[in-house]
């Protein structure tokens, strides 16, 4: 066990790291200047049960009734071999689904050195060499991921390959499309994830001495339409996630550097105090922003330890006012009552101006 390693386990008290998925490793792009959060990750700490220690336990999650929706929605579109589902992933892909497909499930009951085994050999063994080839569907291989020196698994809803001479990432959601629209933060959230699986399967097709470019950067997303449950496929391109990704990824492995930052008796020990477990999360350095309650689960306690501070008004107010720290602060140059820091100038003008307009309006004295 490395000196790194050796300081992870102590900042969990031990405790095994919890397991990363698509879901979490997605996540951790949602904010990637916070020390805070990639330190607890990188260590696999558990934070649903860090926030519930502390008093501010998460928001959010599927619900039972969605999950059950989503389960029913995806047998649907698989059954008969993915005969219809073939029919849509080809239909988008601009291509002809040909007379059969081959159609393999990977989500046998062989433990999991067996499933990645298994789907390697027939993930690589599919890589496309002529055009007389038929398609190929690969119902929930088991992929993996390097993340902070920990292997992870990851099960894509589908993979297909030999459609357009490439292998094509399939994520089948239960959300819906109405007249041509999704929610665009489901889209969002479910592209990021997918492109956790596009550089799983890259992965191992470079490491298996093929081109990893032959895995597609557009994956084919599975919807229901409007409110029905017929099934609509769509083309989302995940290039730009990618390569946020790749970035996040990278400074996640660079755990020697994530911890220097960090106080030498740091720690996210599940069994320590309340007290003890608040004041060592408040010398690591967060960078809390509104969008995180939708996406972290500690989230709710720092969005408490940002008020009345300019981060917590949104990223873009925190932008314009850079250098400004708190909403105190902010009010007082607006109002003339103290002089700028250099650094602070720009935003310091830019506060009276929009204090102007704001007195203009309403017809008062500046």
């Amino acid at each position: 066990m490395t000196s790194s390693e050796q300081r992870l386990a102590a900042i969990r008290g031990g405790v095994a790291p919890r397991r990363h998925n698509a879901r979490t490793i997605a996540a951790l792009t949602g904010n990637p200047g916070c020390t805070r959060r990639a330190v607890l990750d990188g260590a696999g700490v558990d934070k649903p049960r860090l926030a519930e220690r502390i008093g501010f336990p998460a928001r959010f999650g599927q619900s039972r009734f969605a999950i059950t929706r989503g389960n029913a929605f995806e047998a649907q579109v698989k059954a008969d071999g993915g005969a219809e589902l073939l029919r849509l992933v080809a239909e988008r892909l601009g291509v002809e689904p040909g007379d059969r497909a081959e159609w393999t499930d990977l989500d046998g009951g062989a433990d999991l050195p067996d499933r990645h085994a298994r789907s390697r050999e027939l993930l690589t063994g599919a890589v496309p060499t002529g055009s007389d080839q038929p398609a190929a569907l690969f119902d929930h291989p088991l992929l993996g991921l390097d993340i902070a020196g920990t292997r992870v698994n990851l099960e894509p809803d589908l993979v297909a390959a030999r459609l357009a001479g490439r292998f094509h990432v399939v994520e089948v959601k239960s959300f819906p499309v109405i007249d041509g629209q999704a929610d665009p933060a489901k889209v969002s959230a479910a592209a990021i994830q997918s492109a956790v699986y596009v550089l799983a399967m890259r992965d191992l097709l470079a490491d298996a001495g093929h081109d990893p470019d032959l895995v597609s950067h557009e994956v084919v997303l599975v919807c229901p339409r409007d409110f029905t449950n017929q099934p609509v496929a769509s083309l989302v391109d995940v290039r730009k996630q990618l390569l946020v990704l790749r970035r996040q990824l990278a400074r996640t492995a660079r755990l020697d550097d994530l911890l220097a930052a960090v106080p030498e008796d740091f720690t996210a020990d599940l069994t320590a105090d309340p007290a003890t477990l608040v004041d060592a999360l408040s010398r690591v350095a967060a960078r809390y922003a509104p969008e995180c309650l939708a996406a972290c689960e500690l989230a709710y306690f720092c969005r408490h330890e940002a008020r009345g501070h300019t981060g917590a008004l949104g990223r873009p107010v925190r932008e314009a006012l850079g250098g400004v720290a708190t909403v105190a602060e902010v009010l007082a140059l607006a109002d003339g009552e103290r002089a700028p820091e250099p650094e602070q100038t720009e935003a310091a003008a830019l506060l009276r101006a929009a204090a102007r307009l704001r007195a203009d309006a309403l017809g008062v004295p500046a």
